[in-house]
């Protein structure tokens, strides 16, 4: 009996932008791919990118990835002026692009880049439709994670006794 291979999708995560998560509650999570130049893959492939305080941004009816830092290699570029901070090209449908706009505009919310991760051999971003936090929400949510651990230490110590 032949066995049919499965089409498993390789993906690979390259960042994660952790502070995203917790200065923002993200109500949707969205995925495109960028257009980058050579040299931005090479320094991605090497790890070289900063996605920390990246946002994304509709402009003349495209969306565009401000404010992520990718540093140039030394060998990879030098024939080349690089801008680390150059604003990426998003590729997103017209109906995203018309719907994230939309939602961009209400007060309180912004689209945040979430991880950037390798698809097969493309390079896509996850970004997210997310509201801002306040103090006291972020505190809400800590003392929240604090109990979740405390409750995994204590099921722990009951399960070793029985």
């Amino acid at each position: 009996m032949l066995h049919k291979k499965k089409n498993k999708i390789k993906s690979s995560n390259i960042i994660l932008n952790k502070k995203a998560y917790y200065d923002y509650f993200v109500e949707k999570k969205f995925e495109s791919g960028l257009i980058l130049q050579g040299w931005e893959v090479k320094s991605i492939r090497s790890g070289q990118i900063n996605i920390s305080e990246s946002y994304v941004m509709h402009d003349k009816n495209e969306m565009y990835l401000f404010n992520a830092i990718v540093q140039p290699l030394h060998m990879s570029s030098n024939h080349k002026i690089c801008d680390p901070k150059r604003k990426k090209k998003l590729l997103l449908h017209k109906k995203e692009i018309n719907f994230l706009s939309i939602k961009n505009k209400k007060k309180g919310y912004t689209l945040v880049a979430l991880s950037l991760f390798w698809k097969k051999s493309w390079c896509k971003l996850e970004f997210g439709l997310a509201k801002g936090k306040n103090i006291r929400d972020k505190r809400t949510e800590n003392q929240k994670q604090q109990w979740k651990k405390e409750q995994s230490k204590i099921l722990k110590k009951v399960k070793t006794i029985f």
